[in-house]
Parts: structure tokens; C-alpha cells; sequence
């Protein structure tokens, strides 16, 4: 998919390179659906300044979406949220201190007038769907992606379903 106004691409942004283990199933994800992804590591404490840049330069750069990842205090969704008109979504990242309890309560309690969608602790996959459904708002090619993805999902738990039927009868 050749990215046009139509179709801008996702940052996945990350507070540190250890966050790359949980995110990098989003990266894929979000290239499964041939949505054009970049990825960079960015503090929001250690580097605020780039981060600010970043958001502030964002959607001239051609992005629709950003998803930030981020553990412990788990500032960098809100901060580039702060910067920018496009969707952030925070993706809690679990960390040694809390079972990243701090990280979600961190993204989730945005002041009014700075919204972060948010997604469970680790929850890189719905990161990457949710961007894919908002940017399938303006692109019928991305929503009929979505559908079959949700078809497959679909498939799958009736497949699971009959599997339990038969286990049920040959007790």
C-alpha cells in the first residue's frame, strides 16, 4: 500500500529500548496490514525536547496515528499528546515495579483537553488495531482489511468451539 494522504503511516514510539520487546509484535502487526509504521525510541523525561518536536512535526510528516509506548512513570503518550492533534494511543508497558499498575494509571489519567486512548498493560496488538480502525475511516481498503482480520478471529473461536464439541462427546 502506497501511502497517500488517505492512508498516513504510524509512529510507535517507545520510552526506551527495553519497551521494544512488547511493542514489536505492534510493529508487525500494523506491516501485516500494510500500514506504513516507523518506530523510534523517545524519553519524555531524558529527551523532552525531541518528543515535543516530534509531536509538533507529526502530521506534516504524514502520520495519522501515533502509539507511544511507555513504563513506570509513563509520561511519553500524554506529553506527545500534548503536542499534537493526532490520536496517541498509550500503551502501558509492565515493568518490575508494580506490574505496570503505575504505567496504566499513568496514561489513563489524562487531564481534561489531553486525550490518550489507552490499551491494557502489554497491550501492543490492540494498540496496532485500533490504529489500523482509525485510519480506516478515510480508507475503504484498510476497513476491508479489518473486516477479514475480525472474520479470522471469528473462524478461529468456532474452530475452538467444535474442537470442545467433540472432546464433550468422547467423554
Amino acid at each position: 500500500m502506497t501511502r497517500t494522504k488517505n492512508n498516513p503511516k504510524v509512529a510507535v514510539i517507545m520510552g526506551s529500548d527495553s519497551d521494544f520487546s512488547v511493542l514489536k509484535d505492534c510493529i508487525k502487526l500494523l506491516k501485516q496490514f500494510e500500514v506504513e509504521v516507523e518506530a523510534m525510541v523517545c524519553s519524555a523525561h531524558r529527551t523532552p525536547d525531541k518528543a515535543a518536536e516530534f509531536a509538533k512535526s507529526a502530521e506534516e510528516n504524514g502520520f495519522g496515528v501515533i502509539i507511544a509506548g511507555a513504563g513506570k512513570a509513563a509520561h511519553l503518550p500524554g506529553v506527545l499528546a500534548a503536542f499534537t492533534p493526532l490520536p496517541v494511543i498509550g500503551v502501558p508497558i509492565k515493568s518490575s515495579t508494580m506490574d505496570g499498575l503505575d504505567s496504566l494509571l499513568s496514561i489513563v489519567q489524562m487531564p481534561s483537553g489531553i486525550p490518550v486512548a489507552t490499551v491494557a498493560i502489554d497491550g501492543a496488538d490492540n494498540a496496532a488495531l485500533l490504529a489500523v480502525q482509525i485510519l480506516s475511516i478515510g480508507n475503504a481498503e484498510l476497513r476491508e482489511k479489518m473486516k477479514e482480520y475480525k472474520k479470522k478471529l471469528a473462524k478461529k473461536v468456532e474452530d475452538k468451539n467444535e474442537a470442545l464439541q467433540q472432546k464433550i462427546k468422547e467423554l
